[in-house]
């Protein structure tokens, strides 16, 4: 039996077609976003693997790992299902993701009450490092250097 694709990590909001080495959806390179469907199982995997793996840092750098585990405990408020085989930064970018969208408060207590962070502030700055992790890995990969 042949293995099974996986979803494609497009979210509909792609850079690519503007001119963007990286897309600003979903963090692929403009050339895995163009050759997405003619790539083996395995290729597709290798990608995902890679940004589930920059994201998780992100996550891990913005949010403790109490605050991760908040996020984590949301998943079944915010109605996020598929949560087996995910880790807990994927699950809580997730869940993050969702309460922007919402508008809906986080899970605790901020340092400063008068102007607490937003979950769309939050996952702002979340996006911008991903942003530039995938950058950062572009150019160690792929950029070719000025002769």
């Amino acid at each position: 039996m042949p293995e099974a694709a996986p979803r494609s990590p497009c979210i509909g909001v792609c850079s690519t077609t503007y001119g963007d080495l990286i897309c600003r959806g979903c963090y692929r390179f403009a050339h895995e976003v163009a050759q997405w469907n003619g790539y083996e199982p395995a290729q597709q995997t290798a990608v995902l693997e890679r940004l589930a793996s920059l994201r998780a840092g992100a996550v891990s750098r913005h949010l403790s790992p109490i605050h991760i585990d908040q996020l984590v405990h949301r998943a079944a408020s915010v109605k996020l299902r598929r949560t087996g085989g995910r880790s807990a930064p994927d699950i809580a970018y997730e869940v993050l993701r969702r309460l922007s969208v919402w508008r809906l408060p986080l899970p605790w207590a901020t340092e400063d009450e008068d102007a607490p962070v937003q979950a769309h502030v939050l996952l702002g700055r979340i996006d911008k490092d991903i942003w530039q992790r995938s950058e950062a890995h572009y150019e160690r990969n792929f950029r070719i250097a000025a002769q």
